[in-house]
């Protein structure tokens, strides 16, 4: 799905009433009913029910969105106050009509035109156990001023930037007050959500801005906008990874199916001490669906590696006094050996930094043809010299740095390379014609011609080593599978999948705890649930 600014925004919801006859005023109950839908489903999941929901609403269309909520709320038999940051006879249009709706039967709003009225309400709000934002949306422009500034910094500082316990839900309706839409830096305080409920396509503001943070988890909804609308309005290269993406990848398998139609991933991985990284890798690239999987791994360490999964084949590799991989693999074409009869290579996690091991894996990159996904240590082989990754017989390269890494292969701070992730992610590619893997929240998948894929699932129970690891053996596997005709879309899933199996594993439990296995483990999961959704959407 494109991501749309708010000026590309309007014209969808324009050209959606002009040429669908789908009137302002029934995208606008839509809107609010998904958010109620969202609000609800939190409480029935609650073991303890919530029992009071703030709706606060600024004079505009977002403010519309929210007094929909509210009655819908309401309805389902949730107590709801609404607190208008205006003079109810301020509001126009589709809001206007909503709040007439809201109070006619029976409701009545709290006015907060001034701090003397925020003072009057605080303590009520701050009680609240679900909080609902509907005060701005994306056609927010400037600087939060004013009593809405002190509000929403009252609320930030309660919340702490909503990582306490209660409000037990502070959801934003369409995007976090003050929020800039198209990605711009917030020049004033940003309301920070658990969750934001957005119609019809992301912002980029909601992605890839420095504060995309406030946005918390990110839901679309759809509200009667034909999908080809947006495709035809979003002008820019980003995408937004969700199931439709997909729907033209082989994801059933047929009732002849042998592990040969699957790949076969050598992964080159392990060293003494790190041997786990050699066995969450190979056992991701199981569970991601690869036919067969070898891995490449130091003789001291391969015991341990053999015997971790036995669906997993091996390989020993010489190993230096250090117990990583020796240069002397490569003597008498021994590695093109392993390399035979292989589809796709991973190499990289868990190798070390040990001078001779970088030396093999520059070495590997050079001359390897298969489809190299590139990771970890392999990449620190890289940092201060990344343009000879040009210098390669592979036409096919994935490189997935974290922002540190990123920043070394550039040879230039963090801090520069995560100040625009996009525009850092299509350099990259550009300058070494390589696929790019910029990994971090909502990771940014960048293909040498331009375009971006932007993925927002997952959780942060992903912040947890071994989790690169697994998303190594997960496009190692989704590269065996679907080839390299597509390959910027294949590794998309992959790191789409990776995400959504994190979720799935944390269902019912808390994201701390998540173990980079147990995303592994997820993976055919997410898979099926991908594949339902596919199945079924309309």
């Amino acid at each position: 799905m494109k991501v749309l600014t708010a000026d590309e925004m309007r014209e969808v919801d324009r050209l959606t009433t002009e040429r669908y006859g789908i009137p302002g005023l029934q995208l606008t109950e839509a809107a609010g009913i998904h958010v109620a839908d969202a609000c609800h489903n939190r409480i029935s999941s609650a073991t303890t029910k919530p029992r009071h929901i703030a709706v606060l609403c600024g004079k505009g269309n977002n403010g519309g969105d929210g007094l929909v909520a509210a009655r819908h709320l309401q309805s389902l038999g949730a107590n709801v106050k609404v607190y208008l940051f205006s003079e109810p006879r301020d509001l126009r249009g589709d809001a206007a009509i909503n709040l007439q709706r809201w109070t006619a039967t029976g409701n009545s709003v709290i006015s907060i035109t001034d701090e003397s009225a925020w003072q009057t309400a605080w303590p009520e709000i701050a009680k609240t156990d679900i909080l609902v934002d509907a005060i701005f949306g994306t056609g927010f422009r400037g600087v939060v001023t004013g009593v809405i500034a002190k509000a929403i910094t009252a609320i930030n500082r309660h919340s702490k930037n909503s990582t306490v316990a209660r409000p037990a839900l502070i959801l934003a309706v369409d995007t976090p007050s003050g929020l800039p839409s198209d990605g711009q830096p917030a020049e004033g305080p940003v309301l920070y959500a658990h969750k934001t409920v957005t119609f019809t396509a992301p912002k980029p503001g909601q992605l890839i801005s420095r504060d995309s943070a406030a946005v918390g988890i990110l839901e679309v909804a759809g509200i009667g906008s034909p999908a080809s609308l947006i495709e035809e309005i979003g002008r820019g290269p980003l995408r937004w990874l969700e199931p439709h993406e997909f729907t033209d990848l082989p994801l059933v398998r047929t009732i002849d199916s042998h592990k040969g139609l699957y790949g076969h991933a050598l992964i080159v991985a392990g060293s003494l001490g790190k041997s786990g990284a050699a066995v969450m890798a190979g056992y991701a690239a199981l569970r991601a669906g690869a036919g067969l999987v070898t891995v490449a791994t130091p003789d001291v360490v391969l015991p341990i590696v053999a015997s971790a999964h036995p669906e997993v084949m091996t390989e020993p590799l010489v190993a230096t006094p250090q117990g990583t991989a020796a240069m002397q693999n490569l003597a008498n074409q021994r590695f093109e050996r392993i390399e035979e009869g292989k589809t796709v290579l991973a190499l990289g996690p868990g190798l070390g930094l040990q001078p001779e091991t970088q030396d093999f894996i520059r070495k590997v990159v050079t001359q390897t043809q298969l489809p190299l996904v590139l990771d970890a240590d392999g990449l620190n082989a890289f940092a201060g010299n990344a343009d000879s990754l040009c210098d390669r017989k592979t036409k096919f390269l994935a490189i997935t740095p974290h922002p540190g890494e990123m920043a070394r292969l550039l040879m230039r701070p963090t801090k520069d390379a995560q100040e625009d992730r996009v525009k850092t992610a299509q350099e990259a590619a550009r300058r070494w014609n390589a696929h790019v893997i910029l990994k971090g929240s909502h990771t940014i998948v960048a293909s040498p011609d331009g375009l971006v894929f932007i993925n927002s699932s997952g959780n942060p129970g992903l912040a947890k080593g071994g989790s690169g690891d697994v998303l190594t053996g997960v496009l190692a596997a989704m590269t065996g599978q679907f080839k390299t005709d597509d390959w910027v879309r294949v590794l998309a899933l992959g790191v789409y999948l990776h995400g959504k199996a994190a979720e799935f594993a944390t269902k019912n439990t808390d994201e701390s705890g998540l173990l980079a296995t147990e995303v592994a483990t997820a993976i055919p999961h997410a898979r099926h649930q991908l594949l339902l959704e596919l199945q079924t959407r309309d």
